[in-house]
């Protein structure tokens, strides 16, 4: 680790089961010389060496009691990270049954918070019916984190409401509890702030109805969306290294315009995408006029001079590119 203040133990402890078979077998004896010491003191004129036996007794099922406490258990996917007053004592990453210094602690800031929210419910409403959990593993297990949508502005200035969800996992327990306070705060707080300076950095949406390739070839939130996310996760991994957590990946789940202008930019749209109609009925509808002059012409079926070709052209436009059913209207006599 960078901080040099903490060393981090990772060699494995010693087996919890020989230390539990050492604890049992101390147990006997330690029963065995109880039980002797108080026959002897009550049925013998030796007092003095089988209360000195007694005490003995009581002392080794004492100390046998407390080195249960050493006992400790370690899940697949967890870990364990131990303080000894006050201080840095190991980290135990590996699952299986250990023995332990006695007064070793585990600490987990995260637990620690969830048991005190969790006591203050208890204290608070005689009715409620939790348990208060002293699980203090921390779980190396792959993660997901969702801190809902939160409004930024674009880098056009226009609001949007963005979200995204982090898959995450702690790769360095010790860094995870003894370099930041809360590492899940941490990360909710680091993601926050990494979608709001990524988002700002581009537009919503190409503003720019041309064809110019430049103005389409512009990231955008939108259209773009899985190149900044990857560019979340590499400013997200750089935020949180520090905490010993792995960023696995970064995905944008929700993208709109804000409330504000959500009406103005459907309007937008719906003016672009009219126009785009009209183009292409337009296009269609000249080509079509083209190709009934050239087919009339070609076959000699009519012959048009040019006032009657531009007074045809009108009434197909008309007819072609019209929203509404039109009326024929049939001329009896000569335009001229």
């Amino acid at each position: 680790m960078e901080n040099k203040n903490i060393v981090v133990n990772n060699k494995k402890p010693a087996s919890g089961m020989t230390a539990l078979f050492g604890n049992l077998l101390l147990s006997i004896v330690g029963i065995a010389m109880t039980v002797a010491g108080a026959i002897g003191m009550s049925k013998t004129d030796y007092f003095i060496p089988f209360a000195v036996m007694l005490v003995v007794g009581v002392l080794v099922i004492t100390a046998s009691l407390f080195l249960y406490a050493g006992l400790r258990v370690v899940h697949p996917n967890c870990a364990l990270v131990l303080t000894l007053f006050g201080e840095y004592y190991r980290t135990i990453d590996e699952a299986g049954f250990y023995f332990v210094n006695p007064f070793a602690t585990a600490v987990n800031p995260e637990r620690d918070r969830k048991n005190a929210d969790t006591t203050q419910k208890l204290l608070s409403d005689e009715k409620a019916n939790a348990e208060v959990s002293f699980n203090r593993e921390i779980s190396l297990k792959t993660m997901a984190l969702d801190n809902g949508v939160q409004k930024v502005n674009d880098v056009l200035g226009n609001p949007i409401v963005i979200g995204a969800v982090v898959i995450w996992k702690v790769v360095d327990p010790t860094r995870a509890v003894l370099c930041v306070d809360n590492y899940k705060s941490f990360l909710s707080i680091q993601t926050d702030s990494t979608v709001r300076n990524i988002a700002r950095l581009y537009p919503y949406d190409v503003m720019d109805d041309t064809d110019d390739e430049d103005v389409h070839s512009e990231k955008t939130l939108r259209g773009s969306s899985l190149e900044i996310a990857e560019s979340m996760k590499a400013e997200l991994e750089q935020r949180v290294e520090a905490a010993g957590i792995s960023i696995e990946e970064v995905r944008i789940t929700h993208l709109a315009y804000s409330e504000e202008i959500a009406a103005a930019m459907l309007q937008r749209q719906q003016a672009a995408a009219v126009i785009a109609a009209r183009q292409k009925i337009v296009d269609g509808a000249v080509s079509m006029v083209k190709m009934a002059i050239d087919k009339l012409g070609d076959e000699e079926i009519v012959i048009l001079d040019e006032e009657r070709k531009a007074q045809m052209v009108s009434n197909l436009m008309v007819v072609l590119c019209s929203s509404k059913d039109t009326q024929p209207i049939i001329n009896s006599g000569s335009i001229y």
